[in-house]
Order: structure tokens, then sequence, then C-alpha cells
């Protein structure tokens, strides 16, 4: 299964830069342009602080595919 997200989407949304996210959810933007890109998925954990820092629940940002 893979597992698909609106990260890139929620980020431009708030306005945020790819660093300013990073830091926000305590990762470096590496992270973020992976898994922006699909190639990188997030533990739980981050799926929960990404959730946290846009606001909306979890199931709004990530879906299986």
């Amino acid at each position: 299964m893979k597992v698909s997200n609106k990260i890139y989407e929620c980020r431009e949304k708030k306005g945020y830069t790819q660093e300013e996210l990073a830091k926000k959810v305590g990762v470096t933007r590496q992270t973020i342009i992976s898994i922006e890109k699909g190639n990188y998925t997030p533990s739980v954990a981050l799926a929960l602080r990404f959730a946290k820092t846009f606001k909306v629940p979890v199931e709004n940002i990530f879906k299986l595919q």
C-alpha cells in the first residue's frame, strides 16, 4: 500500500515555506521535500504533528491508496 499526502497543498494554503514547516514539525527541509514528492512516508507521530500544525484531522492530509 502507498500513502498519498496533501502536505504541499496544506503548506501553500498556510503560506509556509518548506523551511518554516520543517521547523514547526521538527524535521529537516529535505524531509519535507521527500514527503511532498511521495518518496517518504512519515511516522504516525510526525503525521500527527502535521495535523496539529495545520489544525486539520490527520485523515485530511494522508490517505491510503
